[in-house]
C-alpha cells in the first residue's frame, strides 16, 4: 500500500475554519498516515498542539517564522519552548530567514533564529527551516549554532544545486511543495540530486495547490499529485516514493507509523 507522510501543512489557518475535520478524513483517505502541522508565532503554535492532542495522526512543530519575529517577545521564545515540550510536538519551526518581505529586519530574524535554534539543541528536537531569499545568511547560522546536530529540513527548498549540496552536508533533509509540479519549475531540475533517504513530501497547505489543483485552496490529501509528480521526475513508482519518504520522516521526527 502506497503511504505518505505530509511533513508541512497549516491546518490551523482559518482556510479550514468550515471544514477542518474533513480535510483530515480526506487526507488519511489518501494515505497520509499522519500530518504534521505547523506554527508560525505563539498563537498559531498554540493552536498546532491543540490539533496534535486532539487528532491521533496529527503531529505538531511549534516556532516563530521569521515574518512574525518582529513581534516576538522573549516571554513568547519561553512559551514556545515549553510547547515543545509538549511529546506531540515532533519539531521546532517554522524558523528562519525571509528577506523576501520586510515584516521584520534581518537581524531581528537572525536573533529569533538563533534563539530557536538553541531552543531545538535543547530538547533535541529537528528544525523546519524557511529560506526565502537569505540563502546565504541561512546557512551562515545553520553552519554558526550546529544547527545539524538536531538536523531538520529545509521546505519548500528553493536554492540552487551547488545550495543543495551544502544544506544537504549539513544533516538536512529537503522538501518540495506543490510549485514543483508546475511548468517550468526550477525546482524539477533538482529533485534527481536529493538522496532518497534526504528527500519528504510536504503540502504547505493551504498554499501552493499541485497541479492539476492548482488556484484551489491546498489541503495534505493532495500530497498524492507532488508524490507522483517526483517520482516521475526521479523514475521510481509511486509506491516506493511514499514508503522512502515515510521512512525518513518517522524517523527525523519520531513519529510511530
Amino acid at each position: 500500500m502506497t503511504i505518505f507522510i505530509d511533513t508541512h501543512t497549516h491546518l490551523d489557518f482559518e482556510n479550514y475554519n468550515e471544514d477542518r475535520e474533513k480535510v483530515i478524513q480526506r487526507a488519511l483517505g489518501k494515505n497520509v498516515v499522519a500530518l504534521i502541522t505547523i506554527g508560525t508565532n505563539l498563537e498559531t503554535s498554540r493552536r498546532a498542539v491543540e490539533l496534535a492532542e486532539k487528532y491521533t495522526p496529527v503531529y505538531a512543530a511549534v516556532g516563530i517564522h521569521p515574518n512574525d519575529s518582529a513581534a516576538c517577545s522573549d516571554e513568547d521564545l519561553v512559551q514556545i519552548e515549553k510547547l515543545a515540550a509538549n511529546p506531540k510536538v515532533v519539531a521546532i519551526g517554522e524558523v528562519g530567514l525571509d528577506y523576501y518581505r520586510d515584516h521584520a529586519s534581518p537581524i531581528r530574524q537572525q536573533e529569533v533564529f538563533s534563539e530557536q535554534i538553541a531552543i531545538a539543541h535543547k530538547l533535541k528536537k529537528p528544525l523546519i527551516i524557511h529560506n526565502r531569499d537569505a540563502h546565504e545568511d541561512t546557512l551562515e547560522l545553520v553552519c554558526e549554532y550546529n544547527a545539524g546536530q538536531v538536523g531538520g529540513v529545509f521546505h519548500s527548498f528553493s536554492g540552487d544545486e551547488a545550495y543543495l549540496e551544502k544544506i544537504l552536508l549539513e544533516n538536512f533533509h529537503i522538501s518540495f511543495t506543490g510549485n514543483l509540479t508546475y511548468k517550468n519549475s526550477v525546482s524539477a531540475a533538482l529533485i534527481g540530486q536529493v538522496p532518497l533517504d534526504r528527500l519528504l513530501l510536504e503540502t504547505d497547505s493551504p498554499f501552493l495547490a499541485p497541479v492539476p489543483m492548482r488556484g484551489k485552496r491546498n489541503e495534505p490529501a493532495f500530497i498524492v499529485y507532488t508524490a507522483a509528480k517526483i517520482a516521475g521526475l526521479i523514475g521510481i513508482d509511486v509506491e516506493t516514493l511514499g514508503r522512502v519518504t515515510t521512512e525518513n520522516a518517522a524517523r527525523l521526527f519520531k513519529i510511530e507509523i
